[in-house]
């Protein structure tokens, strides 16, 4: 799950990473109040979840109260196009208004989850402001890590060794052990998977501030931090994964035409691969799991049907916890609920299969049966293709 930068800088802030002064606010009227407390210079940011925002004209400095009011009655009711947004945008419902300050550098420091070692790596550049993935392929010698031992957690060592690297000066350090200490901290008591300040800044006085922060969340771990889900902005998701969740279903959209509908992660992935090898595109991941019932079946069918894009559907189940027939049950339920119009492709193996097989036999409805993962791959890019984009 991810969250608004006022409100990773909130979390920040209760962890003892410093900040600069900001509040959010929803109309232009609010934004001059704010600026107006501040004093001085501020910024204006739009708050949406995606990078950026700078280029895209969602962030501008102010120099008065009146300034910030109408940057933010500009850019408040606005899509917003940038890089990670993709053509659509997103929708602007508010700002962050915050104090500005005196910079004198730009640094990027950065948690990840590093899988591979099952622990999590400290990166950070001199080449702050710059997303990261630019500078890892143009110059990926300019990016320091250091991996964290779960076991022992951030020593200070390795903060001032990373310290040393971005070429901070002595009286900074200590500031910085403290400043990455907390961040460190942030990321395990969330129970996050990212955690991004792009640009970490350092003042003229030799202060380190999160001029900017991106922060996203397990969402297995959600239920032990209640209120960091409440933080959650579902105008900023699809509407067919918020509707998703609903249903305790795993779904993620793609930019295919192929709808698919597994029950298993890893034969989720596979299916999709098969697809592509047949000619085809995916146009969605989902996972029903593995204790389905014929209702959450009967869900997750309307979720695939709501995308304009989807020209066939395939149901590719193995029956292991999850039984043939509820799933036949469901996709029969399913169907003749939507009135389905496009073509549908079933591959069912495992338990009950005879009966699932058999539910769909007599339910009246045109399914087209397959006998194997890859007749099913075949049959449906067929189809897709036969009915075009």
């Amino acid at each position: 799950m991810n969250v608004h930068e006022f409100q990773a800088k909130d979390i920040l802030r209760r962890y003892g990473v410093a900040v600069p002064k900001g509040k959010p606010a929803t109309t232009a009227e609010e934004a001059e109040t704010i600026a107006r407390e501040f004093g001085g210079v501020t910024v204006v940011k739009a708050q949406i979840h995606a990078g950026g925002r700078g280029k895209a004209g969602g962030v501008k400095v102010c120099k008065t109260p009146e300034e910030a009011r109408d940057f933010a009655r500009g850019v408040l009711g606005r899509t917003l196009v940038t890089h990670q947004t993709g053509p659509a945008g997103r929708q602007v419902r508010r700002v962050l208004v915050e104090q500005g300050c005196d910079i004198a550098r730009e640094l990027y420091l950065g948690l990840v989850i590093d899988r591979a070692r099952s622990w999590l790596t400290l990166m950070a550049s001199a080449e702050g402001g710059v997303e990261i993935e630019e500078v890892a392929a143009r110059t990926p010698e300019r990016i320091l890590r250091e991996g964290i031992d779960p076991a022992v957690g951030i020593q200070a060592f390795q903060a001032r060794k990373v310290a040393f690297g971005l070429g901070l000066p002595k009286e900074s350090t200590n500031k910085a052990v403290g400043f990455i200490t907390a961040l460190y901290r942030a990321f395990i008591e969330c129970d996050c998977s990212l955690a991004e300040i792009n640009p970490l800044v350092v003042t003229r006085t030799g202060d380190l501030l999160a001029l900017d922060a991106k922060i996203s969340f397990d969402d297995n771990a959600l239920f032990r931090h209640p209120d960091i889900r409440d933080l959650r902005d579902v105008h900023e998701e699809d509407p067919k994964e918020v509707e998703a969740s609903k249903h305790d279903l795993s779904y993620i959209s793609l930019d295919g035409n192929i709808a698919c509908m597994v029950n298993g992660a890893g034969l989720a992935m596979a299916t999709m691969d098969i697809i592509k090898q047949c000619g085809g595109a995916p146009a969605n991941f989902l996972d029903v799991g593995g204790g389905a019932t014929a209702e959450k079946v009967t869900a997750a069918f309307k979720i695939l049907l709501g995308d304009p894009n989807v020209r066939a559907v395939l149901v590719n189940i193995f029956g292991g916890i999850m039984k043939c027939d509820v799933i036949a049950s469901g996709v029969v339920q399913a169907a003749r609920e939507v009135q389905l119009s496009i073509p549908l492709v079933v591959r069912l193996e495992g338990t009950n299969v005879e009966l699932g097989k058999k539910i769909l036999a007599e339910s009246g409805l045109d399914i087209d049966s397959a006998t194997d993962m890859a007749d099913a791959a075949r049959k449906v890019v067929a189809a897709a293709q036969a009915r075009g984009r």
